[in-house]
């Protein structure tokens, strides 16, 4: 049988809780872009990532798909519906071949009741996902679509190993991806990403997006807030 305490939210359970309460989870596998919940589904288990990532999606009230952001081992999904009922707030669909941990929401608020230490955990996880929404409604609300690609690039990019001044998107996402987390479309990314190449502010490999210059792009990110 599985382990509860092989998830990472999970990690302090006790031995005899763990026995308990995974007995009564299910344990499923599920394939490369496979719909796992959608949009106004009205489930509400929670489920754990084992191994494996998925993509959140929300459809915006003029039928625009906006990405939430990607989620991997160890991450959950669902615990807004576990905890008030209502009906799924975004699509979640696989990545990769995934296999996931669904739990009943009467266990998770059990699990949460008895666990004070995984109560506390949960809310900052969701404290988190506020900040951060917030931070994107923001930017939405106050920025141009160039100005949410380079805050995008650089939420998406990390120290690059080879040049520790650099920056590097990889794997680097196709442009309709970039456009659907910023809210624009595909031509508009297109069009400033080969705008910025041709500065030189940014390298397009097959290995990922390179950022050459980190300051140039969070001067043009403050002002756009200033304009």
């Amino acid at each position: 049988m599985e382990n509860l305490s092989q998830i990472q939210l999970f990690a302090d359970i006790s031995p005899e809780s763990d026995t308990k309460y995974a007995k009564i989870c299910s344990w499923k596998e599920y394939g490369e872009n496979e719909l796992v919940i959608d949009i106004d589904d009205n489930s509400t288990e929670v489920r754990f990532i084992i191994s494996g990532s998925a993509r959140v999606i929300s459809r915006i009230a003029v039928g625009k798909d906006v990405i939430l952001g990607e989620l991997g081992e160890g991450q959950f999904f669902g615990e807004m519906a576990a905890i008030d009922g209502f009906p799924r707030s975004a699509n979640v669909t696989t990545l990769t071949k995934t296999r996931i941990c669904t739990m009943p929401a009467t266990v998770f608020r059990q699990i949460l009741e008895e666990n004070p230490q995984i109560s506390v955990k949960v809310m900052k996880l969701l404290v988190k996902l506020i900040r951060s929404l917030n931070e994107r409604l923001a930017e939405h609300s106050f920025l141009q679509a160039k100005h949410r690609l380079y805050s995008e690039l650089l939420r998406l990019s990390k120290v690059r190993v080879a040049n520790k001044t650099h920056r590097i998107v990889s794997p680097p996402p196709t442009q309709r991806e970039i456009a659907e987390r910023i809210g624009s479309r595909r031509e508009v990314v297109s069009r400033e990403l080969n705008v910025l190449e041709k500065q030189g502010h940014i390298e397009k490999t097959r290995g990922g997006i390179i950022i050459i210059n980190v300051q140039e792009l969070q001067n043009r990110i403050s002002k756009g807030w200033e304009d």
